[in-house]
């Protein structure tokens, strides 16, 4: 496994998902090596995790070379491995598929976990160097693997590529009483709504701050996270809530701490413009955690309809996502019932096991069949810009 900073997973949905697939890929009899970031985890030297073998790798501490130059030291390592699958995650570490794809022996697979050359945390160059990344991630690997059909459909569009579908899993979160966030933040069970992600422009908290307050309610907001090489837009964010005192920013959170937050809010919100296929809102979704979400096609593929328990506001629309966080205000105890109802199909229709079957399938280059809807929209149509909330569905 390469593209990853690193196992134990922290922070990250591509560490999360590395973690999960790695070890049941291990409890099903295969011998599976992680490429970890030296620096990750900071001074931590684990050598195993989850019987994974943990190898700890070098990099540049930089924003734009830090993935592809661990990457490529990574790439020169399992070269001389032995191994079968050299399994690559996102698009940028993929710049140096072509060495084990022609040079080696290995099956090389590769998993888009989203469109990075769309990030706005990235200049120009960056930019360009990730398109071209993307490019090529149509044309390496022996298989190409998405996380999602909305990425499939643009693979096939936009590179003519016959990608595998492989829709990430989801390990619900832990109930646990409001314990160690009473005591921190003074937050009680249903009172504040939640965002959980990298504070990166794409995932839009800013949004969701400024539509928080327009808000006439007591509720708090709490923005979980922290910067990834975008210290200028923290900043920003930090005085954005700094004109609200409702509004919470504790930095990352680990462990029960994250449980509480996950399974005590009155809703969690994801305003991203962009993803793959996120596992914070399938988190959220498979502990019965009522969800708002942007109605970008990825968000659609998992929530479907816009509903109780369950909404979908225009992609950027501020108004709309106000709107949204009303219909939640007017009667958090029938969000949170109607979200009760949706969390066993999430977890029966996003599950890890399954996942880990697809890939074995992949690396074995048997074909791999398209995955079965869930509760949303599988290849949301939805042009940019219209939304699929009607007035009814809201209601």
């Amino acid at each position: 496994m390469l593209g990853t900073r690193g196992v134990p997973a922290s922070f990250g949905g591509i560490e999360h998902h590395v973690e999960e697939i790695g070890s049941r890929l291990v409890a099903r009899g295969h011998e599976v090596t992680v490429y970890s970031q030296s620096k990750y985890l900071g001074a931590s030297r684990v050598q195993e995790h989850l019987g994974m073998r943990v190898v700890r790798v070098p990099t540049l501490p930089t924003k734009s070379l830090e993935a592809i130059a661990h990457s490529a030291m990574s790439s020169v390592a399992a070269m001389t491995g032995g191994y079968d699958v050299v399994h690559y995650h996102a698009v940028g570490p993929g710049l140096i598929a072509p060495l084990p794809r022609y040079l080696g022996r290995a099956r090389v697979v590769q998993t888009i976990h989203g469109l990075d050359g769309e990030r706005a945390k990235w200049g120009k160059a960056a930019q360009t160097i990730l398109n071209l990344a993307t490019w090529m991630s149509a044309r390496v690997p022996h298989q190409t693997v998405t996380v999602s059909g909305a990425l499939a459909d643009h693979y096939r569009a936009r590179y003519d590529r016959s990608c595998a579908t492989i829709v990430n899993g989801v390990t619900p979160r832990v109930h646990r009483p409001a314990d160690i966030i009473r005591s921190k933040y003074g937050l009680h069970d249903g009172e504040y709504a939640l965002f959980v992600g990298r504070l990166v422009p794409e995932k839009r908290p800013d949004l969701l701050i400024k539509a928080f307050a327009e808000l006439d309610t007591d509720a708090r907001l709490v923005i979980v996270g922290g910067s990834s090489y975008t210290d200028s837009y923290v900043d920003e964010l930090r005085r954005l809530a700094g004109r609200d005192d409702r509004v919470i920013m504790p930095g990352y959170v680990y462990g029960a701490e994250l449980d509480e937050l996950f399974t005590n809010a009155r809703t969690f919100v994801q305003p991203s413009a962009l993803e793959g296929l996120p596992l914070t809102l399938l988190e959220a979704m498979g502990s019965g955690t009522p969800v708002i979400a942007s109605d970008i096609a990825p968000h659609q593929e998992v929530v479907g309809r816009s509903r109780t328990g369950a909404r979908l506001f225009r992609d950027g629309d501020l108004h709309d996502l106000v709107e949204a966080l009303q219909w939640v205000e007017k009667d958090p105890a029938a969000e949170r019932r109607a979200a009760s109802f949706d969390a066993p199909y999430v977890a029966r229709n996003f599950d890890w096991n399954a996942c880990v079957e697809r890939l074995e399938a992949v690396y074995a280059g048997d074909p791999v069949s398209a995955p079965t809807p869930a509760l949303g929209v599988h290849r949301a149509t939805a042009p940019r810009g219209y939304s699929m909330i009607s007035k009814e569905s809201a209601a």
